[in-house]
């Protein structure tokens, strides 16, 4: 079964969003718990058992890869705009990489686009 672009750009971008919207939860349930958002406190808690910390380490090392991807392979699409997705990463991994995955699809269906016209 193949999926149509502007439908898998569609479902990252819904994807984007809950990313967004389900981590900015968490982060206001923590200040609301704990106080005022404290860096060191949040990392401390996430690793707090060994299921917590072995979560923490595999976000850590897969977000790496995946941001060093983004990086690169929105040089290689000459994506514009790009500051948008790297100011999301403030927000949450969870937003960010779908947000760009979005933009990405949408990219190569410009130049899909293109090259047809051509």
């Amino acid at each position: 079964m193949k999926v149509s672009p502007y439908s898998l750009s569609w479902l990252y971008f819904a994807l984007a969003i809950s990313g967004a919207v389900l981590t900015t939860l968490s982060n206001i349930d923590y200040m609301m718990t704990y106080g005022n958002f404290n860096i060191n406190d949040f990392i401390s808690l996430a690793n707090i058992n060994p299921a917590s910390e072995s979560l923490s380490r595999d976000l850590f090392v897969g977000a790496s890869a995946i941001t060093i991807w983004i990086v690169n392979e929105a040089k290689r699409l000459q994506m514009k705009y790009m500051w948008i997705v790297y100011s999301s990463f403030l927000i949450a991994f969870a937003f960010a990489a779908p947000l760009f995955l979005f933009l990405r699809e949408r990219r190569l269906i410009e130049i899909s686009e293109n090259e047809f016209n051509i």
